[in-house]
This record gives C-alpha cells, sequence and structure tokens, in this order.
C-alpha cells in the first residue's frame, strides 16, 4: 500500500498555475456577465492570486496573456507578484484577435500579416526576459473553413518557419510549448489540430519546444491519458492547460464533467514521473469563469486538481503490476477503481492543517471578507476581460 507519509510529501511539492484571464470578465461568444470586484488592471488580477496561493499553498504561479495583460514595466509587475507572494509564470501570445489574422496568423499566406505575427511572439520572448518566465506557450486559431481556401501542406511550411524563429530567440532554460486544439474557430482544417502535428513540429524544433495538453481540446471519446503517457515517455510532455468539457471546448473548471478522466490522467502523470521537478511540467489552469465567481472558482479547481492527485498517488502500483502481470484484469481494475473511489477528502484537509492552512480553503476565502471588500473598493475604471 501506498506510504501516506509519501503522499503527503508529494502533495507539498504540488505547484498549479493560474491564469490571469481566469479573474477577469468571460463568458461565451455570445455574452460576457460582468461581476462586481473583478480586476481591473494586471495588478489586481495578482492581488486575487496571491489570495488564491495564500488560502491552497500550491497555486504560487500565475500566467500572462499578452496584450491582455500589456504593462510599461514587466520588471516592476514582476516585482509586484513577488512582493504579495506569488510570481509571473507561462506568458501566452495571442494571435487571434487583430483584423489582419482573419486568415490565420504565422500560417497566413501573405508574409506581411506572418511578420505582423511573428514579431509579437518575439515580443512575448522579450516580456518573458523580463518578467523571469520560463515558458512561451502558442495556441494558434490558424485553419481554414473550406475545401480549397489554402494549401494544406503550404500552411504547415509557414508554421515551421516562424516557430523556428521564435525557437532560435529562446534562451537556454526557455521553452516554447505548442499547443492544439482540433477545431473552432476554423472548421474545416485547423493547422495544429491534434497532439501530434504538435508533437511533429517540436520535434523538428528541438528539446526547448514541448507538447501543451488541454483537456478541453479533444474530439469526444479521446484518451487523453494515452496522449499524456506517450508524451511523457518521449519526454515532449511540456504542461497542461486544465478545464472540463461536455461538448467542445467548454473551459468548464477542471474535474467538473469527468473527474474520473482527471483522475486516469494524473494516474499515468504519478506512474511515468510527470510530478517529478525534473520532468518540468507545467500543471495549468485554463477556464472561463462566466457564471461562476471567479476566486472561489479558481480555488476549487486548483483543490480539484489536488484531490485527483492524492487519488493517483494512493494507487497500490504494486499490486496493480503483479495483477497485470498475471493477466487479472478484474483485480488491474480493482486497483485502480479503489484508490479512485477514496475518499481523500480528510488527507487532504488534515494536509493543509500540517501546512498552515485552513482545511476548506473555499470556506476560509469566504470568511476572509476579501471578495467584500474588492466589490466596494474596485469601482469605475474598465474591468479586465477579453469581450465577446
Amino acid at each position: 500500500m501506498p506510504d501516506i507519509a509519501a503522499v503527503k510529501a508529494a502533495l507539498a511539492n504540488q505547484r498549479i498555475e493560474t491564469p490571469s484571464w481566469g479573474y477577469g470578465n468571460s463568458g461565451t461568444r455570445f455574452k460576457v456577465f460582468a461581476q462586481a470586484g473583478v480586476p481591473r488592471t494586471p495588478h489586481e488580477k495578482l492581488d486575487d492570486a496571491a489570495k488564491v496561493h495564500g488560502f491552497t499553498g500550491i497555486a504560487p504561479k500565475v500566467a500572462l496573456h499578452i496584450p491582455w495583460d500589456k504593462v510599461d514595466d514587466y520588471a516592476a509587475l514582476s516585482a509586484y507578484a513577488k512582493e504579495r507572494g506569488v510570481e509571473l509564470g507561462t506568458i501566452n501570445s495571442n494571435t487571434f484577435q487583430d483584423d489582419d489574422y482573419k486568415f490565420g496568423s504565422v500560417c497566413h499566406p501573405d508574409p506581411k500579416v506572418r511578420r505582423k505575427a511573428l514579431d509579437h511572439l518575439l515580443d512575448c520572448v522579450d516580456i518573458m526576459d523580463a518578467t523571469g518566465s520560463k515558458d512561451l506557450k502558442i495556441w494558434l486559431a490558424d485553419g481554414t473553413n473550406y475545401p480549397g481556401q489554402d494549401d494544406i501542406v503550404a500552411r504547415q511550411d509557414r508554421l515551421a518557419e516562424s516557430l523556428a524563429a521564435v525557437y532560435e530567440r529562446l534562451g537556454d532554460d526557455q521553452r516554447l510549448l505548442l499547443e492544439y486544439k482540433f477545431f473552432e474557430p476554423a472548421f474545416y482544417t485547423t493547422d495544429v489540430p491534434d497532439w501530434g502535428t504538435s508533437y511533429m513540429q517540436c520535434l523538428k524544433l528541438g528539446d526547448k519546444a514541448q507538447v501543451v495538453v488541454d483537456t478541453g481540446h479533444h474530439a469526444p471519446g479521446t484518451n487523453i491519458e494515452f496522449i499524456v503517457a506517450l508524451l511523457l515517455r518521449e519526454k515532449k510532455l511540456g504542461g497542461f492547460d486544465f478545464n472540463s468539457r461536455f461538448y467542445a471546448d467548454d473551459d468548464l473548471m477542471v474535474g467538473a464533467a469527468d473527474p474520473f478522466q482527471l483522475f486516469r490522467i494524473l494516474h499515468e502523470v504519478a506512474k511515468n514521473g510527470g510530478f517529478d521537478p525534473a520532468t518540468n511540467v507545467a500543471f495549468m489552469l485554463d477556464q472561463c469563469h462566466n457564471i461562476e465567481a471567479k476566486i472561489p472558482a479558481v480555488i476549487r479547481s486548483v483543490m480539484n486538481v489536488q484531490e485527483a492527485t492524492a487519488k493517483a498517488l494512493l494507487v497500490d502500483r504494486e499490486a496493480l503490476s503483479a495483477a497485470q502481470a498475471a493477466g487479472d484484469v478484474l483485480t488491474a481494475n480493482a486497483v485502480i477503481m479503489d484508490a479512485y473511489n477514496t475518499d481523500v477528502r480528510p488527507l487532504l484537509a488534515e494536509w493543509r492543517e500540517e501546512q498552515g492552512l485552513a482545511a476548506d480553503p473555499v470556506a476560509a476565502y469566504a470568511a476572509s471578507g476579501w471578495q467584500e471588500r474588492i466589490v466596494a473598493e474596485r469601482v469605475g475604471g474598465e474591468q479586465a476581460g477579453w469581450g465577446a
């Protein structure tokens, strides 16, 4: 049986990166519902992120999105974060909201548009230098809607050329993380539609290029844990964007739609060394809190990942290996299900109290008065959000 002390030690080393945009107003393509107390500046987003880390103890990094989090002095923003007990993490690029990108960005047939997109990506690396961030995450909306609209192979060539230019600009300790999504906003072809395409491009680039698995970016029925296991085997899993989906890219709270899937994914992470800091897998949230309160939703999401992780760490691997070697299908499955069906909430409450944290982070936040304070103080100005 797993050693509970070892499980607690592993939980103490876990780190979840929260997204700056998760604290702002967001929604669907139809409507964004504004909420009182939402941050108006990147600094206020960091204030909220610091609260999430303060109550969970495992969310010390905040991902930025450029230009949504654009400031004049990124070094000063990094210092501001550190003063509040957090640090700036992944830099996310945006090549999908300008009119010029109607037919793509780095895959666009017009070299002037490709140059504009590339310049933005290089600017993001400059921001990484200023903030001390190690990862540049690239998600591309590039693709086509109709057969014959553009040359599929030529678009891959343009993609490779642009990514190579970005890769060349990276520092020795920086990475390019390439995300994929099987459809939307392009519906006929997407230029990076799956893990194989991302892996192919990253393999050609080199060791500093790795794949990002967004748990909402797959067709129904996709075995995501299989993808995760293979990428770990090839040392090409750069990180996760955690969220939940019922239908497509729903961006719901991680673990909300299919907690068993999240457990299965994290079981493969645990079994294949993905929690080892040397593996350098980035565990990030990428969610859209359009009807729920922002900060409690992020806290709950961090807790959902933590709970699934605890269950994954409780899998009796010796018993599992023995059953697998014996071809004992039912026992092997029972080992997995026993871990999944374990109520780890008492274990995690105990662990938090041992760390000097409240046993129930959501309740502790509600009692802290922070929500009432920001509603009262954040009046006027323009709330952060991506609009719809």
